[in-house]
């Protein structure tokens, strides 16, 4: 009688039954905070005329996307980006990201 209740609840109300798993004293929630943007929307982080500007006419200089202050810590590699060179700033970078970042023309750049 017993296990067949049990399961029945742990699968459709779980957390009802006390205390599973191992302690972590002093569990920090922040270390592990890490709020993530794919390529594809790397663009859409600056305002409209930002990309008017460097995405229709190339120029000298290149603008910087701050992803940190949008509120992501990490770049993710999917999707294209278009062949324009640009600043990212950001806390992580998968490997994906950073070379194709690199083959459009982009920088990478490290924030701590």
């Amino acid at each position: 009688f017993r296990s067949h209740h049990r399961i029945n609840w742990d699968k459709y109300h779980p957390g009802y039954f006390g205390k599973v798993g191992m302690r972590y004293y002093h569990l920090n929630r922040n270390k592990y905070f890490c709020p993530s943007v794919n390529l594809d929307k790397l663009w859409s982080l600056v305002s409209q005329d930002t990309r008017d500007k460097y995405l229709l006419q190339p120029s000298e200089k290149a603008p910087v996307i701050d992803c940190v202050k949008a509120g992501f810590f990490k770049v993710l590699g999917k999707g294209f980006l278009p062949k324009a060179p640009m600043i990212v700033k950001a806390k992580f970078f998968s490997k994906v990201a950073e070379k194709k970042i690199r083959k459009a023309g982009g920088a990478c750049v490290l924030i701590a």
